[in-house]
């Protein structure tokens, strides 16, 4: 190529940087309203699914999905369990900021401004569907812990949700062999029901849990088409937290691996399958172009499956209930045909708490008022491959006090330190050279260890002026 093609060639595609940058400006300007869908998994661990280099898992959708936009490969969640995630979710907040310190200790409290109420606000109709987890759902159930707080008081037009877990095949009924939480004698389920616009549900209860949320998503997206309305769905399976069961269908898809792992990885390709489902629908109703699609897990791998063998972590050390980064990577990936290039990879530092503000962003939205965030904007990240270093640290971690348990993760640039379980040390890890967190830094670099100690500081204490009444209209 001579120096005039060169040239030229350059300059086109100078131009065309230029009209694209324009045209999404513009757009997002013009107050354009895309389609919003948030699906979360339970219990995923980064190496459960073929996208992030599982090679015997049977999840086309899910990697068909993320090569069509965006897939994170350093993304967190906010905590290494279930409850304090989701708020983040919904927040672009720290749980701590919001009391939610572990699973069934708390609920949403009715101050925090979610996304579902901030799109609801612009005119979108939304939904939740599934795993809740952020407070009871029924009003007359009195447990000893958490709250009655359903989504229904935090934006949700329409819900199809459970309190927490259920079997991920015959959600109704216990098990076989299953005798822990929820097992009832005469077969039935004790642990969460569904419930269906504050109503308890009983109908089209049987086989695929994953199938059975879905069979509520499509007609509530239906409904939307129809009325011209844009949506916000929420749609967090309970797959694949236990007691995790595949129906005969998947089962027969793992011939030969152990019968608990032939269940683990069928449930999985089962959930896969309805998020195909999802993919379909949106192409045959032609608006997957304008809706934004964001997918990722609450935390890493269950304890138990993990250590079994039979969920994975891919490279990192640990599993859910730690902070080693087993504990908190997880799968995501984020789709918008019309804009996201597709086939990104994307290295960025990003976390569950950047969900709240990418979407206002990307929106044009106004941010809810006296609000601290704790997330970014992913926006420049994904349109523009900007990957300039995160100007906020990601801090995750959970408490159990009764059982003297709090643990801290904070991460910021090439490094970490973290309280990785109960009983040890602060520790320090070059994340950047050593993703593995084989070698402990803490020794030789006391200074930076000293550093990072006093910026987790601050962050608690932030977080401990939020939870106190700061940022609450009382």
């Amino acid at each position: 190529m001579n120096k005039k093609q060169l040239y030229f060639k350059l300059t086109f595609l100078f131009f065309m940087m230029l009209t694209f940058t324009g045209y999404a400006q513009k757009a997002f300007s013009d107050g354009m309203k895309p389609n919003v869908i948030f699906i979360m998994a339970d219990d995923l661990g980064y190496g459960d699914v073929g996208f992030t280099g599982n090679k015997k898992i049977i999840t086309p959708h899910l990697d068909a999905m993320s090569q069509s936009g965006a897939t994170f490969t350093n993304f967190y969640a906010a905590a290494p369990l279930c409850s304090p995630t989701r708020a983040s979710v919904l927040t672009g907040r720290s749980p701590f900021r919001q009391g939610i310190f572990a699973a069934h200790t708390a609920g949403m409290r009715p101050s925090e401004t979610t996304v579902a109420e901030v799109l609801k606000k612009a005119g979108y109709k939304t939904g939740f569907f599934g795993k809740w987890h952020l407070g009871w759902v029924e009003p007359d159930e009195i447990e000893s812990r958490g709250m009655y707080s359903p989504p229904w008081h935090h934006g949700y037009d329409e819900t199809f949700a459970t309190k927490s877990a259920v079997p991920t095949w015959n959600p109704t009924k216990t098990p076989d062999g299953w005798t822990s939480w929820g097992a009832k004698e005469d077969g039935s389920w004790g642990g969460s029901v569904y419930v269906e616009n504050g109503k308890p549900v009983t109908d089209n209860l049987e086989g695929d849990d994953s199938r059975i949320i879905m069979d509520r998503v499509i007609p509530f997206m239906k409904e939307s088409i129809s009325k011209e309305t844009p949506f916000f769905a929420t749609i967090w399976f309970h797959t694949p937290h236990e007691p995790v069961v595949a129906g005969p269908e998947y089962l027969a898809k793992y011939p030969d691996l152990p019968l608990e792992k032939r269940h683990y990885y069928g449930a999985i390709t089962a959930m896969d399958d309805q998020i195909g489902r999802l993919s379909a629908f949106l192409k045959d109703n032609k608006i997957e172009k304008n809706t934004i699609i964001f997918f990722c897990s609450d935390n890493g791998p269950a304890d138990r499956m993990a250590k079994k063998g039979y969920a994975s972590a891919g490279i990192y050390k640990g599993h859910k209930h730690q902070m080693w980064e087993g504990g908190l990577r997880v799968p995501s990936f984020m789709v918008w045909p019309e804009y996201i290039k597709a086939k990104q990879v994307v290295d960025y530092q990003s976390s569950t708490v950047d969900y709240m503000p990418t979407i206002i962003d990307m929106l044009n939205l106004p941010a809810p008022k006296k609000v601290n965030f704790d997330g970014v904007s992913l926006k420049e990240v994904v349109l523009n491959a900007h990957s300039s270093h995160r100007t906020l640290p990601i801090v995750s971690g959970y408490q159990r006090l009764y059982n003297d348990i709090e643990l801290y993760s904070y991460v910021e640039g090439n490094y970490k330190i973290c309280v990785p379980d109960k009983g040890m040390d602060m520790m320090l890890f070059d994340l950047k050279n050593d993703p593995s967190e084989t070698k402990n830094l803490a020794l030789e670099k006391p200074e930076l260890l000293k550093k990072m100690i006093a910026g987790l500081d601050k962050v608690k204490e932030s977080w401990r002026l939020s939870r106190e009444g700061k940022d609450y209209q009382w």
